[in-house]
């Protein structure tokens, strides 16, 4: 009867830690089956497909650029390069992706391109902007180095305009941008003109009007009255073709030509004309005061006081032969623009 007793407890106590043990048993089975699904999941290797850029570099023309040199440079050192092909295309086929890619393009003859590009997982990303442009700097060097040689080339051109093949036409220019002359083609122009046959029959006759005329009277008829005139027209269309034509235009860089319009109403191109006498071209091919012949026929008439008869040595005689070289200065631009073009033989370059 006592062991009996004393044999219940323990078997309850053995019971109960079976009992226990299996608790623990069944709450760690459901614990790994959570924990190791989780731990699997995070374990696994991030997406790493790599993406591809592709694309076709051409000129403004869209033809495409040969041998070109793109490069993809990436933010911490990533860099691939790759050369066109003969149709223009690249290809980078192993791209990693979601990094911001910077993308230069070089070629020889054509100015750097550049943008970004980014590609996603398995993605194929096309570029199709890619479009080079000639450079400009080139072209700019070779226009400045030449300038001068190009105003030759124009200068001799004109030199060899002629009104019916045989009266010069040097003081008209055809170009619709021509170079700026040099002080030296002024004055190698004004001495042409002064020294050209024509000039001595233009002045000739000039001096026969005025001496049908009996202008000045002073002067009188016969041949000393012709020999009076003809020297007085010499003094002034040389003192006029020098000042108005040479010392001025080189002293203050303008321009002594008519620029012939040609294209645009009637009316405009007779007020192009017209206002030529008043208006001309500087050597830096800006518009200003045409002082040169303002100059050239007030201070031309202005010497002319020391030769003219002692009646005709006061200002009414000088503004009197300013607005008649002024008035014949219009008549030439309207002629120019609207006459002599059709019967001028124009020089080749």
């Amino acid at each position: 009867m006592h062991n009996k007793t004393h044999a219940t407890p323990y078997r309850h106590l053995g019971l109960f830690y079976n009992l226990t043990r299996m608790v623990l048993l069944i709450v760690l089975t459901g614990g790994l089956l959570f924990v190791v699904p989780a731990f699997a999941q995070s374990a696994e290797p991030p997406n790493t497909k790599t993406g591809k850029i592709l694309g076709t570099v051409v000129d403004v023309s869209d033809d495409p650029v040969p041998d070109a040199a793109v490069v993809l440079q990436g933010p911490v050192g990533n860099r691939l390069a790759a050369v066109t092909k003969e149709d223009g295309s690249f290809a980078f086929p192993d791209v990693a992706p979601g990094i911001v890619y910077q993308v230069t393009v070089t070629a020889e003859g054509f100015a750097e391109w550049n943008s970004s590009v980014i590609v996603e997982p398995g993605q194929n990303k096309t570029l199709t902007d890619i479009k080079l442009r000639i450079l400009t700097v080139q072209r700019a060097v070779t226009v400045s180095y030449s300038e001068k040689e190009v105003a030759a080339q124009e200068f001799k051109a004109e030199e060899q305009q002629r009104i019916l093949r045989f009266i010069p036409n040097t003081y008209v220019t055809y170009e619709p941008h021509p170079e700026p002359l040099t002080t030296g083609m002024k004055f190698h122009m004004a001495y042409k003109s002064l020294t050209n046959p024509v000039f001595f029959v233009r002045t000739a006759a000039r001096a026969g009007v005025q001496q049908a005329a009996d202008t000045p009277e002073q002067w009188r008829q016969g041949a000393e009255g012709y020999g009076k005139r003809l020297g007085a027209g010499f003094a002034d269309a040389t003192t006029e073709g020098l000042i108005g034509n040479a010392i001025l235009p080189s002293l203050l860089h303008q321009d002594p030509r008519y620029f012939y319009q040609g294209s645009g109403t009637k009316k405009s191109r007779a007020l192009h004309a017209v206002l030529a006498a008043f208006i001309c071209k500087g050597d830096n091919g800006q518009t200003q005061p045409n002082y040169s012949t303002w100059g050239g026929s007030l201070i031309s008439s202005s010497i002319s006081l020391a030769y003219y008869p002692s009646s005709d040595r006061n200002a009414q005689h000088v503004f009197r032969n300013f607005g008649i070289g002024m008035g014949l200065h219009v008549a030439g631009g309207v002629v120019q623009e609207f006459i002599l073009d059709k019967f001028t033989s124009k020089g080749k370059h």
